[in-house]
Formats: C-alpha cells, structure tokens, sequence
C-alpha cells in the first residue's frame, strides 16, 4: 500500500466510525490529483477532501469521531496526519506573524517537537511549563522537521499530569562573540508576551506593554556555536544591572540603547561556563558564570581553539 492509499484508508475510517459510509476509491483519486499533480501539501489535501465530503453528505465536522489516535512525541514522523498528544509546553516563542496564536515547543517523555496554533483556530492560550491534551492536531513539515498544527478542528485541554520530558540540558564553555538584535531592555505585550517593534506588537498592534530585560548572545566554544538568551536573573549577576537599575539608565540618558550598549561592553568577548536547555534554535541559560581560569596554559589552550 502506498502512501496516498494509506491516507485514504484513514479518511475513508474516520468517516465510517462516524457512520458514513465514502467512496475509497473516489478519495484515493482526489488525494492523488491534489497530492502528484497539483503538488498540494499532504494536509492541506486531507484538509480539501475532507471538507468535500463533508459538504456533499452535509453533515457538519462535529459528527466526525472526535479524537485521533493518541501518540508519542516519538511517533510523529510522517506530515499529514490527525493524531492526539498529552505533552508539556516547553517553551514559546516570539511570533512575527499574525497568522500565528502561539508557537513553540512541547515534549513527551520521548522526544521535543514544534507546534504552531493558528490565529483562525481561536484556541485558548497556552503556558509554559503546564501539561495538556493536544487532541486532533494535524503533523506536518517545515524544514525538514516535524511539527503539529493546531487548527480550528482541534482542541486543546489542560491536563492533571506532570509530563516528564527528556533531558536537554548541555554544559559549554566559551566566548560571547555577538549580541543580537531585541537585546537588552525590551517592552512585551501585556496580553501575549511577545517582543514589541517600535512600539507596536505583532498581534495586539498598539497596546499595553512593560518592561524586560534580556541578552540573545552567541557563544563560541572554538568547535561550535551555541545562541543562548539570558534572563534578567542571569543579566543581574554578571553585570549587577537588573530591570530596575536598567530602567533608571535609559531615564536618566533619554535613550533606551545606552543599556544594550553597556551589557555589551560588559560581556562582549568575556569568557563563560554556562548549562542550559536546548530550544529549536535558542539555549535557555539555566546557569551562567565567568570562566575561572586554572592556570595560564588552559586559559591559552581555549584561546588557541578559538583562533583556529
């Protein structure tokens, strides 16, 4: 059985525990002129056929059995299908798009995986750190990895349980050789958290906001390159500036950019022991330090692979 049969053996299942009885072979051959000749992602075309069904038995989506098949992280391997997850938000991210609720990372005890919820699913928020039930949710591809897209046909529940999640954390040593851009004291949106851009979010447009602090910064080990984000907590400890001192420095000098410009010339080129969690691009410092140097010949030894 190739792959579109198979896709459409699960429609054809989905619509039958559901008590409709479809055609296979009619779906087959919408699934296969969407998917070979229209080159429609895989998705979208279950998207299409199922809609076309649905309109021709007229019958609304709310008759369709509920809930897919639940699934480890682990198990999400293959774009376009309708599955079920119980898993931990790891972390969410700033989105530019206002296509997009919320994006991020959620995990199992199996393995961490990307998920998006689409502005249009009108889907309750999620947060950081709880578990839940992630029912009805569509896999799908974007660079290569795998992710789960919340839509409107999906819900989602919080759940009572602790998802234990695999470990992520690394230990790395080496420079800080960049700052980025959307470092160093920043406004959020009061409503969803994410990074203003001159004044305005991306979602909300113009609205109620607050101050942040924080550092994306690159670190340089000599073999690789790790971009970590420092928190206020982490920013104070290096530097003693916290949100507050840094709050009366952009006051008194009429100009925000002075506190960037001050992290970085307490940072930049310092050498650092950090742990931290793995994000899809970012590590989340969970610990950061100075380098403490034994002795001249380690400090020359991390110099020397920096160099080359």
């Amino acid at each position: 059985m190739d792959r579109i049969q198979k896709i459409a053996e699960e429609i054809v299942e989905k619509f039958k525990k559901s008590g409709y009885e479809i055609n296979r072979k009619d779906v087959y051959k919408r699934l296969k002129l969407l998917i070979e000749e229209f080159k429609v992602p895989e998705s979208e075309a279950i998207r299409t056929v199922e809609n076309y069904l649905i309109k021709e038995l007229d019958i609304s989506r709310d008759k369709l059995v509920s809930d897919s098949p639940l699934v480890k992280v682990e198990d999400i391997k293959t774009p376009g299908q309708w599955v079920s997850l119980k898993a931990k938000v790891v972390q969410l991210w700033d989105s530019s798009s206002p296509n997009v609720s919320q994006v991020g990372l959620i995990g199992d005890e199996t393995g961490i995986i990307k998920f998006v919820i689409w502005a249009k699913a009108n889907k309750p928020e999620v947060e950081e750190g709880k578990s839940y039930l992630f029912a009805n949710v569509v896999t799908d591809s974007f660079g290569g990895r795998m992710q789960v897209n919340v839509n409107r046909n999906s819900r989602i529940e919080e759940i009572d349980e602790d998802i234990q999640l695999p470990p992520r954390e690394v230990e790395a040593v080496g420079a800080l050789v960049a700052i980025q851009q959307n470092s160093g004291l920043i406004r959020r949106c009061k409503k969803c958290n994410r990074v203003l851009t001159k004044g305005i979010c991306p979602v909300h447009g113009k609205t109620e906001a607050y101050d942040d602090l924080r550092v994306k910064g690159v670190i340089d080990d000599g073999e690789s390159y790790y971009e970590v984000i420092l928190n206020q907590d982490n920013i104070k400890y290096l530097t003693g500036i916290g949100l507050e001192e840094a709050i009366e420095m952009a006051k008194k000098h009429y100009d925000r950019e002075v506190v960037l410009s001050e992290l970085k010339n307490r940072l930049l080129g310092r050498y650092f022991r950090f742990t931290g969690r793995k994000g899809e691009r970012y590590f989340i410092v969970n610990e950061i330090d100075f380098l403490r140097y034994d002795g001249k010949e380690k400090a020359e030894e991390l110099l020397s692979k920096l160099s080359g």
